[in-house]
């Protein structure tokens, strides 16, 4: 709590200091969730007029790097459209679990309750041909990991590294669920189905500790089963320049 009440005044002096015009702020990441590392950044949300210009910037304040997330009024549902879009929610959810810093006009509430909207609405489904790809690429995966000499570790730890990447992003979508990347992707995956989730997570963890594959090729065996299996020969994708 100590750590969360000192992130958020510096927030507010940041927001204050660079923004003196904003309409309003949102303090997110894992110090307004209590997950907070010594080394966490400053993740804030500034809504901005109409006059200024949507943006993303990097800063140090106070000794702290701070991420900061602006969008003009005008430009919040079309971000939020885009930021649906790819999946993540990065700043959607930012603002529907952040903690309000300032809002002296009511609009850092209305751009929440959005927020909460878009998010119920979740994730826009995969078409028919990025299955398709899906389904293909973790295909080609599977079988160049199974296939990878246990001396050749550097080939082994990036196929798996990409596997679980490939598996994630189809999970999550079967799930009608948002992904991530990063430290979001076990944390999304894991919501979104923790049995498949957790078995391609372990499968992972074994590539990496043990050298065996054999865990993460059956988890991705049956990922492809529920999704209609492997896909190899037959597969075709245009190319559209």
């Amino acid at each position: 709590m100590d750590d969360q009440k000192t992130a958020r005044g510096e927030a507010l002096r940041l927001v204050a200091g660079r923004f003196p015009d904003a309409l309003g702020a949102v303090l997110g990441g894992s110090l307004a969730q209590g997950r907070a590392t010594a080394t966490s950044d400053l993740d804030v949300a500034v809504l901005l007029p109409d006059s200024d210009r949507s943006r993303r910037e990097v800063v140090r304040h106070e000794g702290r790097v701070a991420e900061l997330f602006l969008n003009t009024l005008a430009d919040i549902p079309e971000f939020f459209a885009w930021d649906r879009a790819r999946r993540r929610g990065t700043v959607l959810f930012l603002y529907d679990q952040g903690l309000p810093l300032a809002d002296p006009f009511g609009h850092v509430a209305r751009t929440r309750e959005l927020a909460r909207r878009t998010l119920a609405a979740g994730p826009p489904p995969l078409t028919p041909a990025e299955w398709e790809h899906g389904r293909y690429v973790l295909t080609c995966y599977l079988d160049d990991l199974v296939d990878t000499a246990p001396a050749d570790r550097y080939e082994q730890l990036s196929l798996a590294d990409h596997a679980l990447r490939e598996a994630a992003h189809l999970l999550t979508a079967h799930h009608r669920a948002w992904t991530g990347i990063g430290k979001w992707l076990p944390r999304r995956l894991l919501g979104a189905d923790p049995v498949r989730g957790r078995a391609l997570l372990e499968g992972h963890r074994t590539v990496a500790e043990r050298g065996d594959p054999a865990p993460l090729a059956t988890a991705v065996r049956d990922l492809l089963g529920v999704l209609g299996g492997p896909l190899r020969e037959g597969y075709a994708h245009p190319w559209n320049p």
